[in-house]
Parts: C-alpha cells; structure tokens; sequence
C-alpha cells in the first residue's frame, strides 16, 4: 500500500509547483479528516442503535 501511495504522490507531484503541492496536500488531508469523522460518526450512530436495541 505505502509503495502504492508513493508512486501516485509521484504521478500527482509531476510537474506541479510546490505552492500547487502543497494546496493538493491540504485538499488530501482534509479530505482524509473529513473521511475520518464520518467513520467516527457512522460507528458511534450504529453503537448506539445497538445499545437502544439491547436495552428496549
């Protein structure tokens, strides 16, 4: 995975400035946090289904 990663990073970088690197970088990060979260709120949204489930 992590050579995977590497090698698009590479295909992605080609050609670009570093200012447009690093707006790419911060779109990618947020993207990742945002993705993070939902992952958080879905698990906690389904957590507590499960508790409403068991205790009804």
């Amino acid at each position: 995975m992590t050579v995977f990663i590497t090698a698009v990073a590479n295909i992605i970088a080609e050609d670009k400035s570093e200012k447009e690197i690093a707006v790419l970088s911060a779109m990618f990060v947020q993207l990742a946090d945002t993705l993070a979260t939902l992952s958080v709120l879905k698990d906690g949204a389904e957590a507590i289904e499960e508790v409403r489930t068991i205790t009804t």
